[in-house]
């Protein structure tokens, strides 16, 4: 039979925390409206005493949220208390989390108070919250640099208080997997009334063992795990949600009666609204989410994914909101993932060519780190067609003026081995040779894009310009070209794009013929 795992999203109060990462109300509810979709059974909106902002937020997201419970947190004092309470009290389901130091550190350094006074103001915070509400958290901080005999005692105190909910941090991530397991172990056999309460765990990530060891805790009978979207929070961060969610539904062999109710195909859109928000960019190399997480260069894994993506993908990247995996072109990519580019690129070629192409593209990726789609267009146009471009620019001329006059360009190509010439007015010099071009080339376009960067700096500075046209509203085609003269790479850009487009229209007649 399987048993429901209680996702307890923190974002919004200890992700909030990392420095740089405040949120007003309205990124609050946005991000915990993206939470609720995404299926958490909790979400801790805030630290409600904390600031009148913060109690605004909390308030506004407990009155917004009906699928999940809405948490406020509160030191073991009744002015926190009141707050939280005042914060969550319109929500379908409140919950206030009541929290107090027990470590031996603390307790000497933070409140100089013995452990009975300890246990005194946390059973009475307890009680003070339940008159509140029904549904009430406990946290014993720093639990894992607890002494474990008063860990139980006062696990069992406040339970017996009413709490409903008794989570177990590991406030300063500082312990190892196989400890926490036993320390949630040493709770189960020495606390009488601990099945009266749903253990949680918090999990901190200074030793980057906050996922691991919210795992181990789970296996050893923790039902409830808190964390945060990307793993962000305090110094190094809590455990990651997505992490734990997706290692939990991938090694459901592992975690065989482990059930949550979180809907995966959320959690890109969610990472990536949070990472809007909070303006904390989220590492490459992370897990799950991270832009690398899904993608290979490797020429041998790339081969590996095209045959059979569960050789080098232990998920599905659809299961997290993704589309599907990224096949990275560089210098470690093999002919494989190439040619499959290429297909998808709409060139279809045989061995022959495909070898000229690819031969290219890798002295291209030594060059650069990641070599793009409009690179490999490129090199493909440049390579298969050189020699046959059916527009060359023999001359240009082009005049600008401030109003009442008008641009003006004069251009004139070679096309197949005669001259054609055209003059053109415009709303600036670009554009008056850009109609030119247009008229001479016989193709309806539309300039989708325009860019232009110095390669050299001085007086003689080499400007390179890109674009992108739109043929037939359909097929677009991209050219460069650089020179000192900007209106002459701006030409000869646009040439390029026409050029290409000629020779893919081309290839894709050829490919309809031969089917």
């Amino acid at each position: 039979m399987k048993e429901k795992l209680i996702i307890f999203d923190t974002t919004l109060r200890d992700g909030e925390q990392c420095p740089g990462a405040s949120l007003n109300t309205a990124e609050k509810l946005e991000i915990a409206l993206q939470l609720e979709k995404l299926g958490v059974d909790v979400i801790e909106a805030g630290f409600p005493v904390s600031s009148p902002g913060d109690h605004e937020a909390v308030s506004a997201v407990a009155k917004a949220i009906k699928n999940a419970t809405v948490a406020g947190l509160a030191r073991s004092l009744e002015k926190d208390i009141d707050a939280a309470y005042s914060a969550v009290k319109k929500a379908v389901s409140p919950r206030i989390h009541v929290f107090l130091a027990t470590s031996k550190i603390h307790l000497q350094y933070k409140f100089k108070k013995a452990e009975p006074e300890i246990l005194k103001q946390a059973v009475e915070a307890v009680k003070y919250a339940r008159k509140k509400v029904r549904d009430v958290e406990f946290s014993p901080e720093d639990a894992s640099r607890t002494d474990l005999p008063f860990l139980a005692q006062i696990v069992e105190a406040v339970i017996r208080a009413g709490a409903t909910t008794v989570n177990i941090p590991d406030t300063v991530g500082y312990s190892i997997p196989e400890e926490f397991a036993n320390i949630i172990e040493y709770l189960k056999r020495e606390v009488p009334n601990i099945n009266e309460a749903v253990i949680s765990v918090h999990c901190h990530n200074d030793l980057g063992l906050a996922v691991a060891n919210s795992l181990t805790a789970i296996k050893h009978g923790a039902r409830q795990v808190e964390c945060t979207i990307n793993g962000i929070g305090e110094r190094a961060g809590n455990a990651a949600l997505e992490e734990i969610v997706m290692a939990i539904k991938t090694r459901s062999d592992f975690f065989e009666k482990m059930v949550t109710r979180i809907d995966s195909r959320q959690i890109i859109k969610t990472s990536k609204l949070v990472s809007r928000l909070t303006s904390l960019m989220v590492q490459p190399n992370k897990a799950i989410v991270g832009a690398n997480a899904f993608a290979h260069e490797s020429g041998i894994h790339q081969d590996g994914i095209l045959k059979y993506r569960q050789t080098y993908e232990i998920m599905d990247p659809a299961s997290i909101g993704l589309n599907e995996s990224n096949l990275i072109l560089g210098k470690h990519s093999g002919k494989h993932a190439f040619k499959n580019r290429m297909k998808k690129l709409g060139y279809d070629l045989d061995e022959e060519r495909l070898i000229k192409v690819f031969q290219a593209f890798k002295l291209l990726a030594d060059q650069k780190k990641v070599v793009y789609d409009e690179d490999v267009e490129s090199l493909a146009d440049e390579n298969l067609a050189k020699g046959k471009e059916p527009f060359k620019l023999v001359y240009l001329n082009v005049s600008s003026s401030t109003p009442p006059g008008v641009p003006m360009a004069t251009v004139r190509l070679e096309h197949h081995g005669k001259t054609l010439q055209e003059i053109s007015t415009g709303d600036g010099p670009v554009d008056a040779l850009y109609r030119a071009i247009e008229r001479l080339s016989g193709v309806k376009f539309k300039l989708v894009d325009y860019k232009l960067q110095a390669l050299t700096g001085g007086e003689d500075a080499t400007g390179e310009v890109y674009v992108k046209i739109e043929v037939l509203g359909k097929m677009e085609s991209s050219g460069r070209a650089s020179s000192t003269d900007i209106l002459v790479a701006s030409a000869k850009a646009l040439i390029n794009a026409l050029n290409r487009y000629f020779f893919r229209l081309q290839i894709k007649t050829k490919s309809k013929n031969v089917d």
